[in-house]
């Protein structure tokens, strides 16, 4: 695809006697804009020319230029990810009646190296192009992390070769809850999976979008559906069932259990022979630890190895899985429960819990993704839950603005504690998501909202400009055929 003419063909206003003047203040919104004095503008045509450069000279990996001036529209960036980036903003400045451009030269580089997006797909299953989809909104909006979670007590969604069952028995639930675990169930059966050409497919397209896939594979709660495959790897030994219901299950993996040790070396190993990522997150939160105290394999495990506690017994199941991911250059990501399980400080924290008595991981010295559920949990409602009298979603709510003014580095952290601030993203979870339309409008357009707090500096967000930019993004929401929620400068 010639992204130039692309660029071009689409941008350019039909109308012969249209005469508009882009605009270069964007979302997520640039470092700088400098405008030319003399009022000079490029006049836009199908020969106007797109020139990418690369630049060694513009420091920030992801960051880029554009210059408008009488040689047409120059890109710059270090990096191919720049230029991509920069072509994104394009797509913004010259929208559909965009006849002009000012000169000027337009800076921008991205604040967080992590810019993440999460997609559950356990809960309920989305095929390809629903997740090709994803990717798309989020390169728009300049995203470069995809946290996919794949397995959960609702459903593994990923084909394991030497574990077969895991997708034969494990993807499929026969029966789902209806409403908030009322005791009442649709009695259908339910579920999909991706096989390894799938993964394989989905991860080079976004490659070609400069988005990692981080995968997750809970552990060691979260695990029914893997219990239901294979009853031997969990303390009682079943029966158990792929879960219909949403919580939290009591029923975990064994961590007294050799086997259970086995199955998860061989999980990881086709697991990073799928995913390139350098980071692969393994989970670790809310496990309950009552099976395993009353488990003989569990508590013996525990005399040999010294531990303390259960939580230290949790530990010691993640620091097995980390050896083996360091073994193969890889970094392991957790929820912020594993702070409590004495895991090293090479791990990475997925700060989820935010309230009172959760110490902040970054204060404890690791490095720390932040995705508070207060805030960034795109599963919550975004206006009002009694408008939407006909919608059930999970609860909570976080408007446009609380998502926008979020702080990931506050001023109550030290310098040093700041930079253990790797970035930010926002979750999506499923339970109460079944369809790909109501995926788009929950993250949309929340989603250009955590970009600016991704991209610009604390002092160059305002929220009032950033609602007067918003249409020229939603222009291309609507263009997509993007389902969102209309929202008001006052939500």
């Amino acid at each position: 695809m010639n992204i130039r003419a692309a660029l071009i063909s689409v941008f350019v206003c039909v109308l012969p006697f249209c005469s508009v003047t882009a605009q270069y203040d964007i979302i997520p919104r640039p470092s700088s804009i400098s405008i030319d004095a003399k009022g000079r503008v490029l006049t836009i045509s199908d020969a106007t020319p797109i020139n990418d450069q690369l630049n060694a000279d513009i420091k920030n990996a992801e960051g880029w230029r554009i210059t408008v001036d009488k040689r047409g529209i120059t890109v710059e960036a270090s990096t191919q990810a720049g230029i991509f980036y920069a072509h994104q903003a394009l797509r913004q400045i010259m929208d559909g009646a965009t006849t002009s451009l000012p000169y000027a030269v337009v800076e921008s580089n991205p604040r967080f190296a992590y810019r993440g997006m999460h997609l559950d797909i356990c809960r309920h299953f989305f095929g390809k192009d629903v997740v090709k989809q994803y990717i798309d909104m989020m390169a728009l909006h300049g995203m470069n992390t995809l946290h996919w979670h794949l397995s959960d007590d609702q459903g593994w969604r990923i084909e394991i070769k030497k574990w077969p069952r895991l997708t034969q028995v494990g993807a499929w639930r026969d029966r789902t809850v209806i409403g908030r675990n009322m005791g009442l169930y649709d009695h259908t059966m339910y579920g999909g999976f991706y096989t390894q050409k799938d993964i394989r497919e989905i991860v080079e397209y976004a490659a070609q979008r400069h988005i990692t896939i981080v995968p997750e594979i809970d552990m060691p709660g979260h695990m029914v559906a893997a219990l239901a495959a294979y009853p031997e790897l969990g303390c009682t030994g079943g029966p158990y069932e792929v879960w219909p219901d949403w919580g939290v299950s009591d029923d975990i993996l064994c961590a007294g259990n050799p086997r259970v040790y086995e199955f998860l070396g061989d999980v990881l190993n086709e697991l990073m022979e799928l995913f390139p990522s350098s980071i692969i997150h393994l989970g670790g939160d809310e496990a309950p630890k009552g099976r395993w105290k009353q488990c003989p394999r569990c508590q013996q495990k525990m005399k040999e190895e010294h531990l303390e506690n259960e939580e230290h017994l949790q530990g010691y199941m993640v620091r097995r899985m980390q050896q083996l991911l360091e073994k193969k250059g890889r970094r392991l990501m957790g929820w912020d429960e594993i702070m409590v399980c004495n895991v090293p400080k090479t791990s990475i924290v997925m700060n989820w819990r935010d309230w009172q008595g959760v110490v902040d991981p970054a204060k404890q010295g690791f490095d720390v993704v932040r995705t508070p559920n207060s805030t960034l949990y795109f599963d919550h409602y975004q206006i009002p839950a009694d408008s939407w009298s006909n919608t059930l979603l999970i609860g909570g709510n976080s408007n446009l603005q609380k998502v926008y003014n979020y702080e990931p580095a506050p001023a109550t952290l030290t310098a040093e504690e700041q930079a253990h601030v790797m970035g930010v993203q926002a979750n999506l979870w499923t339970e109460y998501i079944a369809y790909p339309e109501l995926i788009e409008y929950q993250v949309l357009p929340r989603m250009a909202a955590l970009a600016e707090v991704q991209w610009a500096a604390p002092e160059r967000k305002d929220y009032e400009s950033f609602m007067s930019r918003l249409p020229r993004l939603l222009k291309i929401y609507q263009q997509e055929g993007w389902h969102y929620c209309e929202v008001k400068s006052e939500n």
